[in-house]
C-alpha cells in the first residue's frame, strides 16, 4: 500500500547531566515516528465523463483476447517505491482512507476506508485491497503482452488515471481478473464511474476489447 510520509531520523544523545531531559526527547520522537496521521493526499482521478466514455469505447480495436505467451503477475512489478519508503499500496490507503496512521517503515496500521465497490467501511488495513480497475491479466491478454518491462511497471502502479482504488479485499478477489462482461461492483450506483474509469485506462494504453466486453460496457454507458 502506498504512502508518502517522510522518513523520520532520530538523533543520538550523549549522556548528561540533563539525560532524563534528553531522553524523554528521544522517547518522544520515537513515538512520533511509530505513530504517524498522515495528512490527507490528493484525491483520486476522476475517471472521464460518459459521453467521452462512449467515444473512447468506440475507437479501441476489437479482437479476441491472447493469451500466448502465457499470462505472468511477476512479469507486472507492482508497488514500487514511491517516496522515501512509501511503496504504491500505501500511497493508495493514504490517498484513499480518513486519519490514516502509519508506521516508520510508512505502512499504514489504522484509519477508515470505505469501498467504493460495495460500500463497505474498514478500519484494519488488511480488509482492504489497492484494486487495479483494469486487471493486471486482463491487460496481458488485450495487448500489454508485447509490452517492455517498464511499460507493465508503469501500467501496474498508475497513480495518474483511475486504475487503482483501495476496495474491501474479499470483493476484490471475488472480481479477480474479469472484465467488466464477467464482473461488476455489487454497487449499482458505482457502476457508471467503474465503467468510465474502465474504458479511460484501456484507452490510455491502447488495450483492446472483445466482442462481449465491449457490448457489455456499451449497455451500461448507455445507463449513464
Amino acid at each position: 500500500m502506498i504512502s508518502a510520509t517522510t522518513t523520520t531520523e532520530v538523533s543520538r544523545y550523549t549522556w548528561s547531566r540533563e539525560k532524563g531531559f534528553h531522553m524523554g526527547l528521544i522517547v518522544a520522537v520515537l513515538v512520533a515516528a511509530a505513530a504517524v496521521i498522515t495528512p490527507v493526499l490528493a484525491e483520486a482521478p476522476t475517471p472521464i465523463s460518459a459521453e467521452m466514455a462512449r467515444s473512447y469505447l468506440g475507437n479501441l480495436t476489437v479482437e479476441p483476447e491472447s493469451n500466448s505467451p502465457p499470462y505472468d503477475r511477476r512479469l507486472f512489478r507492482h508497488w514500487i517505491g514511491i517516496s522515501g519508503r512509501c511503496d504504491t499500496r500505501e500511497t493508495v490507503l493514504k490517498r484513499d482512507g480518513v486519519d490514516v496512521v502509519t508506521n516508520a517503515f510508512c505502512t499504514a496500521t489504522s484509519g477508515t476506508w470505505r469501498s467504493p465497490y460495495d460500500d463497505g467501511v474498514w478500519t484494519l488495513p488488511s480488509d482492504v485491497d489497492i484494486d487495479h480497475v483494469v486487471p493486471l491479466r486482463q491487460a496481458w491478454v488485450s495487448g500489454a503482452r508485447l509490452w517492455t518491462d517498464a511499460q507493465r511497471q508503469d501500467f501496474a502502479n498508475d497513480l495518474t488515471r483511475p486504475q487503482l482504488m483501495a476496495v474491501t479485499d474479499n470483493v476484490n478477489q471475488a472480481k479477480g481478473d474479469q472484465d467488466p462482461g464477467q464482473w461488476m461492483p455489487p454497487r449499482t450506483s458505482f457502476h457508471c464511474t467503474y465503467l468510465r474509469a474502465f474504458v479511460q485506462v484501456k484507452h490510455y494504453y491502447r488495450l483492446t476489447v472483445d466482442v462481449a466486453e465491449k457490448s457489455a460496457i456499451s449497455s451500461g454507458l448507455a445507463k449513464c
